[in-house]
């Protein structure tokens, strides 16, 4: 199996766990999208993006773990994943989409590379938990990244810590 097709498991609710195995290397949009039921994701290497909607909904998703090789968190990815308490955003993704990590309600830390160059509008709007946002490079690094627009409307009071390569 090299992809997982759009849409492939959508509202498929006996879903609780998922390994995607090195050898898909497209993951499709919306693929897992209101699988209510999910709460752990493993990506193994070989994606290079996470696309538009595919986790989008899954809120009892508590643990994904992204890989490095990802460039790209698609817009909606993991809009309404309520159960995500952190997120590690591994070094190579250069943007995280429009709505990335709307309304997850639950995510209190996010770690950002100093790869990102770009964050869409709403990506953690109403993410009303967040406390921490620990950015893996230089404060200049950081306001260097294009930020659209509310792209941290309705956040928590979050501080951003910066941790020097």
């Amino acid at each position: 199996m090299t992809s997982i097709a759009d849409f492939a498991f959508y509202g498929c609710s006996s879903l609780k766990s998922i390994t995607i195995p090195s050898s898909v290397t497209w993951l499709g949009y919306y693929a897992f999208t209101n699988c209510y039921n999910l709460e752990s994701v493993t990506i193994s290497n070989g994606i290079s993006r996470i696309g538009s909607g595919t986790f989008k909904g899954c809120s009892k998703l508590s643990n994904i773990t992204i890989p490095k090789g990802i460039t790209h968190i698609g817009d909606s990815a993991f809009y309404e994943c309520s159960a995500l308490t952190s997120i590690a955003i591994p070094d190579g993704v250069t943007s995280i989409g429009k709505f990335a990590f709307y309304n997850c309600l639950s995510i209190e830390t996010i770690s950002i590379p100093s790869s990102i160059t770009s964050i869409g509008d709403s990506a953690l709007e109403y993410c009303f938990n967040l406390s921490n946002i620990t950015f893996r490079g230089t404060e200049k690094q950081w306001n260097a990244i294009s930020k659209e627009s509310d792209w941290d409307t309705e956040t928590g009071k979050y501080t951003i810590s910066f941790i020097e390569n």
